[in-house]
């Protein structure tokens, strides 16, 4: 464990996944002493080249006498770790994970005394609520301020990632010094075959269909940076939605190609039709034991126009969201160099 007396100390949840990591690196760089939860099953993922700079506690947010050895007093704790998913079977685990594992982290944090705890939350436990407007063809804006409504175009993961968020506002009400940011589809360097890269993968294979609606992206370095940020600061109490723009599928697919020298996504995929196609997706990935490339939730997200105002964080921090541009030129060149490995 690292020292309590330690005044730059940081535990990290979820530090081997894809934005973990990204924070992870963050604060090496800026030379925190920092200790990580880990499952020697999993090894140490993104992290695996500098695995040598991190105080490594086996455990796991379920299990909470390992999570009492690892927080110390007085250090800061990032907890991004939480299971995304679009498949129903996947249900069970992310209520176990991403809501019971989240109550954990606050407990152990309450009775340790921690400095500050930040979450890594989601857009998504915003929630979608049923447009009402009447005016289907324009985006409907949401910001921090938006209460959660029981709507049937939330997810399983949006459900438990708001029961997650309301988990650390329960800490707050007890003493716990919190501070929790919302990122939207997050983009940067990681691991191709998972969660939102898995687009970069799909444009690099110049697949022929796009989907409609719309999508909202941030750096996963802003992540990083804004993380850093808030934990340093004195704010607390606050929850940041963090998305650096918001633009059609298309246009997000097309950008991709461009930067990989591809040729885009030319067939668009109607809502109606994918509203069609998931029972029978469903019936094929039963029969051959796979996941469906299409789910009842993704199907009802299908052409959706959702977008979310990131800009409260601009307001608090001496920050500035990255461009797309440079965004996906690091990622090309990232992926690049890794399709020629």
């Amino acid at each position: 464990m690292i020292s309590s007396q330690s005044t730059n100390a940081v535990f990290i949840t979820g530090a081997t996944g894809f934005v973990g990591s990204h924070i992870t690196r963050r604060y090496l760089a800026d030379g925190y002493a920092v200790s990580a939860l880990y499952r020697p099953a999993s090894g140490y993922g993104l992290l695996a080249d500098m695995a040598e700079r991190i105080d490594w506690h086996e455990g796991d947010v379920l299990d909470i006498p390992s999570l009492e050895a690892a927080i110390a007093p007085n250090c800061d704790v990032i907890h991004a770790a939480a299971v995304v998913s679009f498949f129903p079977k996947d249900r069970d685990r992310m209520e176990h994970i991403n809501v019971e594992g989240t109550a954990n982290i606050v407990n152990v944090c309450l009775k340790a005394g921690v400095r500050k705890l930040g979450y890594v939350s989601s857009v998504a436990a915003i929630g979608r609520p049923v447009d009402k407007r009447g005016k289907p063809d324009e985006p409907m804006t949401l910001d921090e301020e938006q209460k959660w409504e029981e709507s049937p175009n939330n997810s399983g993961y949006a459900i438990t990632k708001y029961q997650a968020e309301l988990e650390v506002w329960r800490g707050v009400a007890e003493g716990l010094n919190a501070v929790m940011v919302s990122p939207s589809v997050v983009l940067g360097v990681g691991d191709w075959s998972r969660s939102s890269l898995q687009l970069i993968k799909y444009v690099y294979d110049e697949k022929p269909f796009y989907p409609a609606g719309l999508v909202n992206y941030v750096d996963v370095l802003d992540v990083a940076d804004v993380v850093a940020g808030l934990m340093q600061s004195n704010i607390t109490a606050e929850r940041y939605i963090l998305n650096g723009g918001t633009i059609p599928y298309r246009s997000l697919l097309e950008q991709i190609a461009g930067a990989l020298h591809k040729r885009p996504p030319g067939i668009r995929v109607a809502p109606a039709l994918t509203r069609l196609l998931w029972p029978l997706e469903a019936m094929r990935a039963w029969v051959t034991g796979t996941n469906p490339l299409i789910t009842r939730e993704t199907a009802r997200s299908s052409g959706a126009l959702y977008q979310y105002n990131g800009h409260k964080i601009e307001q608090v921090l001496d920050f500035q969201y990255r461009t797309l541009k440079d965004t996906l030129g690091r990622v090309s060149d990232a992926f690049n160099e890794g399709k020629a490995g």
